[in-house]
């Protein structure tokens, strides 16, 4: 069971504290690999931290040998209530440069009331001064993970991650839901306007593309979530591309099948042809800024497969 801090002894504090700073110190060597690749000027900052924990873990070896001797019990954050539970995202590939800062500010501001409470509890005069230094440092490099673009990073090396991070974004994020969005738009239309226009009631035809559009969801979502694991890829995690392509999929069909839910036939293929426009141009609008693609371009690719799919459907449902 955790121990409340308050009940912790000096010795223990001591040996805490020592646990505390080599878990930092990991974390931040985590950072920085992980960071290397994509945002190397982040990772050095992280392995200056991660030298300048270690030294901490050093300072209260010494420490601790000099009041209690040799033997070092294994007390851990976890061991004592009171901390913040930690997401584990240093093991995640690629790293969001966002989520690591994040993550090293809350790391420090931790660390810095721990040294902070522990002083209160200490007695012995050069422990207490020890650990005001080490909430002193703690506390700059808490400024340093909320200011490190600012204070850290030229401007250069600033565009350079913002550059990183919008790669990555399109990569694991507009791509998939963009694969989503053209499938769904596109793959519903020629069954939704096929048994529209073959019963005429709308009923009948909002059940169809109601199935469509959940159907080619799954598909594409299992179809993108298995495609790779993203490892060599920088894609990011199968599972999140997978939701994101599944949902986007769905979307994209339901938005020119939802009009039938009106009982009138030709108001509502009137309304879900005007949809159907809209979404094309919508993915021409995000294919020119997100893939590069000039916006005549994308807009004559997409509105030419997606009208002849609107003439198959239309095709097939009146013969």
């Amino acid at each position: 069971m955790a121990k409340n801090f308050k009940d912790l002894s000096e010795q223990e504090i001591l040996a805490l504290a020592i646990s505390l700073e080599e878990t930092d110190g990991r974390i931040y060597a985590d950072f920085a690999d992980g960071l290397k690749e994509n945002y190397p000027a982040s990772a050095e900052v992280f392995k200056r931290m991660e030298s300048e924990e270690n030294g901490h873990r050093r300072f209260l070896i010494e420490e601790y040998r000099r009041r209690f001797g040799d033997h070092i019990p294994l007390i851990r954050r976890e061991d004592v209530r009171g901390f913040v539970s930690r997401r584990p995202i240093w093991l995640v590939r690629p790293l969001g440069i966002a989520a690591v800062r994040r993550q090293a500010e809350i790391m420090e501001m931790e660390t810095q009331r721990f040294y902070e409470r522990s002083i209160e509890t200490i007695s012995d005069p050069s422990t207490r001064k020890l650990l005001g230094d080490l909430a002193q440092v703690e506390r700059m490099h808490q400024t340093m993970a909320e200011n490190m673009v600012e204070e850290h990073i030229t401007p250069d090396v600033k565009a350079e991650e913002e550059r990183a991070s919008h790669r990555m974004f399109v990569l694991q994020v507009v791509q998939p839901g963009l694969a989503g969005l053209m499938d769904g738009s596109v793959s519903t239309l020629a069954p939704l306007f096929a048994a529209a226009f073959a019963t005429q009631v709308p009923h009948d035809a909002f059940l169809v593309g109601l199935a469509a559009s959940v159907g080619a969801g799954i598909s594409m979502g299992f179809a993108e979530a298995l495609s790779d694991d993203g490892s060599l890829t920088g894609r990011g995690k199968p599972l999140m591309r997978g939701i994101v392509c599944g949902l986007m999929t769905t979307a994209g069909g339901i938005g020119h099948t939802l009009p039938y839910l009106i009982p009138d036939f030709k108001v509502a293929t009137g309304i879900a042809i005007a949809v159907v426009i809209v979404e094309l141009f919508a993915i021409s609008y995000i294919r020119n800024r997100y893939m590069d693609t000039p916006f005549l371009a994308a807009a004559f690719q997409v509105v030419i497969g997606g009208l002849l799919v609107f003439l198959a459907g239309i095709i097939i449902g009146i013969s």
